[in-house]
């Protein structure tokens, strides 16, 4: 062979193998590697991200006024002290994680601009194998891993929810879904449409009310919302006090979890009363005479839906100004200039917004395969919420509805490090969840009883996650005030764990 001949033929392709891969470098991510670090320092690890940075949502979402809808003393990490105020914008929570990264030396183990397009795992070598496209070169890299931790999120960050309606290829206006807002869009003096009534909508129309012409929530029923400051009494006084911000961090974290868990379990045992109380809070602000009974009282009962937080009521005094209006309405189709309502009125418009929702994300729209056998996930039964039947050396990060997502994600860390831990101690390469004997006729449920909470994106995808059975330890709980006490406490030599 000529020596030209062996220059030119190609480069085996060059595989990276770590002990852990994180998916995703949002709140969950950042968070797992966190805990990698300090509790199996021993592992090696990477952090892959699609995205050109760290943060998940608060860097896919960038329309106006984007906020947290729950407090960052619980959605923020229980080792790094919240110190500002409760309800923190999307830059004031990326400051918060850029620190969590730069004082744990993190940066190290992220990989931005890599998105995966296959993980296969192979029993045979005990390990999972990551096809990934490089956003800066275009080539295709490949890693592999002891052990998968999936932390991308629950939705798709490259298009939200629209529905299909009559009559948008008419509409002359401009249509927009907040998760990928123009950077170009100019509301000012335009009159604006927000379909939906969510916390999107909630957090949006305030943040562009006094620019536009007028804008109006279009709403096909109403939504729960809870008021009030955006200001913890106890927090201010012990600053006063000047008592260490670790210390403050915790207490004031404990303080919102019990009234948390107060108010939930009120939510279900006296939900007429939870009611009343949310609805005079609204009328607090917006006065005796407007119509909360068709604009802000809702068919269903408190906590079916997740309730958003509305900082002082500003939505409410937006409305209360008139730079802002709610129709409670169904839409017929869109016209030229607006949408035509099902009751006949009409809403002119030169900006629609669709704040829609989500499209579920199921494995990151991974190809996933165990032994060469496409990954069907609705095939597998849950455990936990954590890990799926037939699903090797895989963990997953979904959290909360009814509390902060990180509350979730820093016990699922708990329990992954642990089990890698166990693992360790075993000697065993691999591990899978399975049925024990005693849960061979258990009954299999969809993953949430949608009687107990029902949001648009999990109906609509319902068919696509993982079934539970009627066991606690088969079921995705809800809870945190009991999970805080029940994770901690699996029994990883439980029949439930099969290790080899």
């Amino acid at each position: 062979m000529s020596d030209t001949a062996t220059l030119t033929r190609p480069a085996a392709q060059k595989v990276e193998h770590f002990d852990v891969l994180v998916v995703g470098a949002g709140i969950s991510g950042v968070g797992g590697a966190y805990h990698l670090t300090k509790q199996c320092p021993g592992k090696s690890f990477v952090v892959l991200e699609s995205q050109e940075s760290f943060g998940g949502t608060w860097l896919t979402h960038r329309y106006p006024g984007i906020r947290s809808d729950s407090d960052l003393y619980t959605f923020g990490y229980r080792f790094k002290p919240w110190t500002s105020a409760p309800i923190a914008t999307a830059d004031e929570i990326r400051r918060y994680m850029a620190e969590v990264i730069e004082e744990n030396d993190l940066g190290r183990h992220i990989r931005y601009g890599h998105k995966i397009a296959s993980a296969r795992w192979s029993s045979a070598a005990n390990r999972w194998t990551l096809e990934a496209t490089r956003a800066d070169t275009g080539e295709t890299v490949r890693f592999t891993a002891n052990f998968l931790w999936m932390c991308q999120g629950y939705y798709r960050h490259e298009e939200g929810y629209t529905p299909e309606w009559a009559g948008m290829d008419d509409f002359q206006g401009r249509i927009v879904h907040p998760q990928t807002w123009p950077d170009d869009l100019d509301y000012r003096g335009k009159k604006v449409v927000v379909i939906g009534s969510g916390a999107t909508a909630a957090t949006l129309i305030p943040a562009i009310a006094a620019d536009t012409a007028h804008v109006t929530m279009l709403q096909r029923s109403p939504t729960f919302f809870r008021t009030g400051r955006n200001a913890i009494a106890i927090a201010d006084e012990l600053r006063q006090l000047e008592v260490a911000e670790e210390w403050i961090h915790e207490i004031v974290r404990r303080k919102i979890l019990h009234d948390q868990a107060v108010f939930t379990r009120r939510s279900f045992e006296e939900p007429e009363t939870v009611k009343k109380e949310l609805l005079s809070a609204v009328r607090g602000h917006l006065g005796d005479d407007y119509d909360i009974d068709t604009h802000f009282t809702p068919t269903y009962r408190p906590w079916r839906q997740r309730i958003a937080f509305v900082p002082d009521g500003d939505v409410f005094e937006g409305i209360r100004s008139g730079k802002a209006s709610v129709v409670t309405d169904e839409i017929e189709r869109f016209t030229g200039t607006g949408i035509q309502l099902k009751s006949g009125q009409h809403l002119d418009a030169d900006i629609v917004v669709t704040a829609t929702g989500f499209n579920l994300n199921v494995l990151g729209d991974i190809a996933f395969e165990i032994d060469d056998k496409p990954l069907v996930f609705s095939d597998t039964v849950t455990y936990r919420g954590m890990m799926f039947t037939g699903v090797p050396n895989m963990a997953w990060v979904f959290g909360y509805f009814r509390a902060s997502w990180t509350l979730r994600a820093d016990l699922v860390a708990d329990f992954v490090c642990t089990l890698l831990n166990r693992m360790g101690e075993k000697q065993a390469r691999r591990v899978t969840v399975a049925l024990r004997p005693e849960d061979k006729d258990m009954k299999l449920l969809p993953w949430i009883d949608p009687e107990n909470f029902n949001p648009g994106y999990l109906m609509r995808g319902m068919h696509l996650l993982p079934k539970r059975g009627d066991k606690p330890e088969w079921q995705h709980n809800q809870d945190y005030w009991a999970e805080k006490n029940e994770l901690p406490a699996i029994d990883l030599d439980d029949k439930a764990f099969v290790y080899a």
